[in-house]
């Protein structure tokens, strides 16, 4: 999904004015404060796809790969654009721990 700091940097900036969910959650996943995004993402989520993506993401950052997974799979099948919801399905197995506090770059190229 991203392949250096600045494109992080860019994504949790873009963020701070943004109300779109996908935004606010793909900085969640990142940022520092992810907490307070993800709340946010989830106080804008209006859609069904936009609801899934934040209890998707929300499943990751608890580290709960299993409901990852299905929440994931399911999303996928009516979603199957879902470029962020296929990276957290995939990062959810490659961390433990929640990725807006200890993934390095290196892990998310």
């Amino acid at each position: 999904m991203v392949g250096d700091a600045a494109t992080i940097a860019a994504i949790v900036e873009a963020s701070r004015a943004s109300d779109d969910p996908v935004v606010l959650v793909a900085a969640a996943l990142f940022a520092h404060d992810g907490d307070g995004l993800m709340a946010r993402a989830g106080n804008r989520a209006a859609t069904t796809r936009d609801r899934q993506l934040v209890a998707i993401a929300t499943a990751h950052l608890r580290g709960d790969r299993d409901l990852v997974d299905a929440l994931a799979r399911d999303h996928l099948v009516d979603h199957p654009d879902s470029v962020l919801v296929a990276w957290i399905a995939g990062a959810s197995h490659r961390t433990t721990t929640a990725p807006h506090k200890s993934t390095s770059n290196q892990e998310l190229s």
